[in-house]
């Protein structure tokens, strides 16, 4: 063989190694560009984790929600029960309304500025002055207003001397009463029993008479027409006393 032969061969056998090399290093770099991208996974993979473990946290909180949801049932439960209060409200406030009209539209008792107080002096309604504790007077109430009143129970009635210094307030009968209703200018009365006397002594002189209607708080006041009656002012149970409307 001549040199020139041996200088190709050592060239080829050179360059296959040098190609071999190239083709070692190349996979080389391919192994170390595959573990490097098989590592950068791993990295997305742990973002997915912590993502999925972020998630898992949302859900725990997503599971507070949700034991707020568990309240919120509750709160939709209160919140029904305030729809019912709240229904239940306007029920009650439309039934107030409803009462409130039929109150408004009910008859109203009848006040002392709408009545006019008189004794009654026809016929039989003038008292016996022999007749002693038995005998009795009349005083007539009138509806003198414009709108239908309702009246019932005991007037107030206090008996005035002339000069008002001596006061006598009546007492009262044990007798039951109802309610009477009054058309404009309609009347009703009561009676008082009375025990007159013409005795000079132990008497006493009536010059006003002073009603006050149920439930009312200012009065009527009428001339005493009648005589003496006996002072029992003191009495437990004086002849003299008031007995209620009707």
């Amino acid at each position: 063989m001549s040199s020139s032969t041996t200088v190709r061969t050592a060239r080829r056998r050179t360059l296959r190694m040098a190609a071999a090399a190239l083709t070692a290093a190349a996979g080389l770099t391919l192994t170390a560009c595959s573990g490097s991208d098989a590592t950068g996974v791993r990295p997305a993979d742990h973002t997915d984790t912590e993502a999925a473990a972020e998630s898992s946290g949302a859900g725990s909180s997503t599971g507070a929600q949700g034991s707020d949801a568990q309240a919120g049932p509750g709160a939709k439960a209160d919140s029904k029960a305030d729809s019912k209060a709240g229904a239940a409200a306007k029920q009650s406030g439309s039934g107030g309304a409803a009462n409130g009209a039929g109150a408004g539209s009910g008859v109203q008792r009848c006040h002392t500025s709408g009545l006019k107080a008189s004794f009654a002096t026809g016929g039989d309604a003038v008292p016996d002055p022999n007749a002693g504790g038995s005998t009795t007077t009349s005083i007539v109430l009138t509806n003198k207003g414009s709108s239908t009143c309702k009246i019932g129970g005991f007037p107030g009635v206090d008996l005035k001397s002339e000069n008002g210094g001596e006061r006598w307030s009546l007492a009262r009968s044990s007798k039951k009463f109802s309610s009477i209703t009054l058309k404009p200018g309609d009347s009703t009365d009561f009676t008082i029993n009375l025990a007159l006397t013409k005795e000079e002594k132990g008497f006493y002189q009536p010059a006003f008479a002073v009603v006050t209607p149920p439930n009312e708080t200012t009065a009527l006041t009428l001339k005493w027409p009648w005589g003496t009656l006996v002072d029992q002012r003191s009495a437990t149970h004086p002849a003299t006393f008031v007995n209620p409307i009707g």
